[in-house]
């Protein structure tokens, strides 16, 4: 066989092993998640985590780059040579398939949180009303204790870098409860492409290929500890969003600081009133007044911020990203962001917030 079909033949037998995986689960997550990855990962952050910049933004603006100079270089030769020319592009991607899924996407594959916590997976809307008036009351009480006037919005007083050394206390915590949420060697960065983020409509992404957890910088700064402890669920192998929004969550409220627990319930407050509103307007127009107007006020200051770079180009990655997720085992696609408001019901059913 010639080696020009190798690595394409390679793509498939990868593309066949992986949905044949997905039915093993438990096997992910004890060789894989638990196993390769976790050295992986650690070894990727010990070696990447202490460089100031983010290494996997570097990678891929070389790799665009490169992109660029073999599409002008090639384009004449497609005619005489498109066969050569697809074989090389399949194969190309099949490398990059091999170490996207090899270094992190396998976890997509591992057992659900839902099983691996024992938590429900339904509720009714009662009980999402239920939980969200509980989360209204929790959010005006720490916006009050931030500020002490209800009206005020909350502003954060940590510099970006401070907030990134914060994020670990709230892991530590956490991580004495729940052991495999525990978070070692560090490596969180500022994003070099937070513009282009923010006109794709991102608050941040892992590095897949680097384990670097990527921030938006551009963030308003009173949601921006939440954001970091998403990422963070996501370099410690997590891949669901929801997962992720969960773990963030909850490493958030774990933190001692004011301020992250802010960011949760604020940030885990509006997954809700949206939930409530998709499910009844009427319902979701009671609670409005019911909310200090300081959390409204920084609720206004992200649409604010959003709605600057609102173009075409968002809705074309967001559906992109959407049919992403659908692919790898989130079939609500980018709707799967909102589902661990049904983690969030179930796990607090009988527990205080805290």
């Amino acid at each position: 066989m010639k080696r020009k079909y190798l690595l394409p033949l390679f793509l498939l037998f990868q593309i066949i092993f992986i949905r044949i995986l997905a039915f093993f689960p438990e096997a992910v997550e004890r060789y894989y998640s638990n196993g390769l990855f976790a050295v992986t990962s650690k070894t990727e952050r010990t070696l990447l985590g202490w460089l100031p910049f983010s290494v996997g933004d570097v990678l891929y603006a070389a790799l665009i780059v490169y992109l660029l100079i073999t599409i002008w270089k090639t384009r004449k030769t497609w005619r005489r040579q498109w066969k050569d020319n697809i074989l090389k592009i399949l194969g190309g991607f099949s490398i990059f398939y091999f170490f996207f899924y090899f270094l992190w996407a396998l976890n997509y594959y591992r057992l659900p949180l839902f099983e691996k916590m024992n938590i429900k997976r339904e509720y009714t809307d009662a009980d999402l009303y239920a939980f969200t008036e509980k989360l209204i009351v929790k959010t005006n009480e720490i916006q009050f204790a931030i500020t002490h006037d209800k009206n005020k919005k909350v502003t954060s007083p940590y510099s970006q870098d401070s907030i990134f050394k914060m994020t670990q206390n709230g892991y530590d915590n956490l991580a004495k409860e729940y052991p495999f949420f525990k978070y070692e060697t560090p490596s969180r960065k500022k994003s070099l492409f937070s513009l282009p983020l923010t006109y794709m409509g991102f608050a941040g992404y892992l590095n897949p290929f680097t384990n670097e957890s990527q921030v938006n910088y551009k963030l308003p700064m009173y949601g921006f500890p939440n954001v970091i402890c998403h990422e963070m669920a996501h370099q410690i192998g997590y891949a669901s969003e929801s997962e992720c929004n969960f773990i963030g969550f909850m490493a958030c409220i774990k933190n001692d600081d004011l301020y992250f627990k802010y960011a949760a319930y604020c940030g885990a407050l509006r997954y809700c009133l949206e939930n409530a509103f998709m499910k009844d307007e009427a319902k979701f127009k009671e609670y409005k007044p019911l909310i200090n107007p300081g959390i409204l006020k920084n609720y206004e200051e992200s649409e604010r911020f959003w709605s600057q770079y609102d173009t075409f180009i968002d809705n074309g990655f967001h559906a992109f990203y959407d049919q992403y997720l659908k692919a790898n085992q989130q079939q609500d696609g980018l709707e799967s962001y909102s589902k661990f408001v049904d983690l969030l019901i179930n796990y607090y059913r009988e527990k205080e917030l805290n």
